[in-house]
């Protein structure tokens, strides 16, 4: 039986939603208030062209979240404890959020756009409400708001050669994360070599909502040459790519140690922040499981699942996989998974309950590919 996604003024459509629609968008997700593509029917073609050719995607649900004032890198750093001396305008960093517990409630990258203006680029949580409320409880002299930014990625190993169509040679040069401020055909934009994929590419944050169809069709005409195709933040190269999706592969309790995030915090650094005393215990504690991969036997997967399969070890509970597929790259079925550190170290398979049948799994580490 078919479900379908009613759409409604209770969630937003993003500015690129009637170019998706006329591209052939077969059927979305809502992610942060928004709906959000995840296919435009044919997942072989779109996988195809990310990972040999280039693809556009509506990611205009990657919100922002802006803090604007005298207090805007005060603010910064107390959400984060990620330590962001050196923070520059033209240079992103990915900062793992976390509350007092030392949980992660978020995983965005930061830009700093202005000298008082800094933007988060937010998965899937209300950032903006906790950043409002800390401001307002820290008495800061900032505005936390949701600016009219919406992003487009251009992914695949062909994004350069279409980016650079549209911008110039100079988008060659961008580092990872890096970005700039510019207009094209006087549409406001922010270039970003980044995205939700480790094919290569770059995201354009469209700074004028009315201009979503015209940005869309300058970006389809830019690489017609090159087959560019519409696509989604895939779910099979996520896994391939061991990529972390807050919501998906976390609980409320998951720490950035659990995640391998630990190069991201810094304890030590002199500036105060949310969640550092909890981060210091959880540190010295040791972890009890870790995000790791799963090679798991039997027969393809008939689909991509993001749902949670329980793991077993020993004949005890092992953790969860909380993304699994067949892999065309790797030649068989692979999984995104948190698995308690002494099925790790143990250095056996472990058990899934995956599609109605019990299947052995190999633990391994990310990414796959």
């Amino acid at each position: 039986m078919t479900v379908k996604l009613a759409f409604g003024a209770r969630v937003r459509k993003s500015p690129f939603f009637d170019a998706s629609r006329k591209a052939g968008l077969a059927s979305a997700s809502v992610y942060n208030h928004m709906y959000m593509p995840t296919s435009y029917g044919d997942p072989a073609a779109e996988y195809d062209r990310l990972i040999n050719g280039v693809s556009m995607w509506d990611v205009a649900v990657e919100r922002q979240v802006a803090l604007k004032g005298p207090d805007a890198l005060a603010l910064a750093r107390m959400i984060t404890p990620r330590n962001l001396d050196g923070l520059r305008i033209g240079q992103g960093k990915y900062v793992p959020l976390c509350n007092y517990d030392g949980y992660i409630i978020n995983d965005p990258v930061l830009l700093q756009v202005d000298a008082d203006e800094i933007w988060l680029s937010i998965a899937d949580s209300d950032i903006l409400l906790w950043a409002q409320a800390l401001a307002g409880a820290m008495r800061l002299n900032v505005r936390v708001f949701e600016p009219d930014v919406s992003p487009l990625a251009v992914q695949g190993p062909m994004a350069v050669d279409v980016v650079s169509r549209l911008f110039g040679d100079w988008v060659r040069d961008l580092s990872y994360f890096g970005f700039r401020a510019i207009d094209l055909d006087d549409i406001p934009l922010i270039v970003a070599r980044s995205g939700w994929s480790k094919q290569g590419g770059f995201e354009l944050y469209l700074r004028d909502s009315r201009r979503g169809d015209d940005l869309w069709n300058m970006v389809a005409d830019a690489g017609a040459d090159f087959g560019i195709g519409p696509g989604a933040p895939n779910y099979v190269e996520r896994v391939e790519s061991g990529l972390i999706s807050y919501g998906a592969d976390t609980d409320e309790k998951t720490t950035p140690f659990e995640l391998g995030l630990d190069r991201f915090i810094n304890l030590e650094q002199p500036h105060d922040f949310i969640g550092k005393d909890a981060l210091v215990a959880l540190k010295a504690a040791g972890v009890s499981r870790r995000f790791t991969g799963l090679k798991i036997a039997g027969a393809p997967l008939a689909s991509p699942s993001e749902d949670r399969f329980a793991l077993t070890f020993d004949g005890k509970y092992a953790g969860y996989a909380s993304a699994a597929a067949y892999s065309p790259r790797v030649g068989g079925n692979i999984a995104v998974a948190m698995v308690s550190i002494e099925a790790i170290e143990a250095g056996q398979a472990v058990d899934i309950m995956i599609a109605g049948e019990l299947r052995s799994a190999d633990i391994v580490s990310l990414p796959f590919v």
